[in-house]
C-alpha cells in the first residue's frame, strides 16, 4: 500500500539534498517512533530559521553526527507538524510542498491552512 499526501495522492519525495525525513530517506514518512511527527514538507525561509532558533531548535548549524548539514533559505525539509503550526500562529510559517506533506499532518493543521501557504515554484 502506498503512503498518501494531504491531497490524497501518492507521497512524493521532499528532498534528497539536503537529505530529509525522519528516516533520512528524502520523504516525510513516519511511524510510531517519530515522536516529532516530521510530516510537513516546507521550503525554509530565513524568517522561519530565525523563529526556530529563537524557540530552541537551531536548524542552520551543521550536525554531522546526525547526518545534518544545516539548512539555508530555499532548502526543502520535513518539518515537525507542531513546529509548523507554531510558526503559522507566529505569522512566519514557511511555504508547504503539499505533494510531499504526509496525510497525517492533517491531524495537526487543516488542509486549508496548508493550502494557504502552498509553495508554488516558478514552473506553476
Amino acid at each position: 500500500m502506498s503512503v498518501t499526501n494531504v491531497l490524497g495522492t501518492e507521497l512524493v519525495p521532499c528532498s534528497y539534498d539536503p537529505l530529509t525525513g525522519y528516516f533520512r530517506d528524502g520523504c516525510c514518512n513516519t511511524d510510531a517512533s517519530d515522536l516529532g511527527s516530521h510530516l510537513v514538507c516546507v521550503r525554509v525561509t530565513r524568517e522561519f530559521l530565525d523563529f526556530s532558533l529563537a524557540h530552541g531548535n537551531d536548524l542552520s548549524t551543521p550536525r554531522p553526527g546526525y547526518r545534518f548539514a544545516g539548512l539555508k533559505p530555499g532548502d526543502r525539509w520535513c518539518l515537525c507538524a507542531n513546529r509548523w503550526r507554531e510558526a503559522l500562529e507566529a505569522g512566519c510559517a514557511p511555504p508547504v510542498v503539499l505533494e510531499s506533506t504526509h496525510r497525517q499532518a492533517l491531524a495537526f493543521v487543516s488542509l486549508a491552512q496548508l493550502e494557504k501557504h502552498r509553495f508554488r515554484s516558478a514552473l506553476h
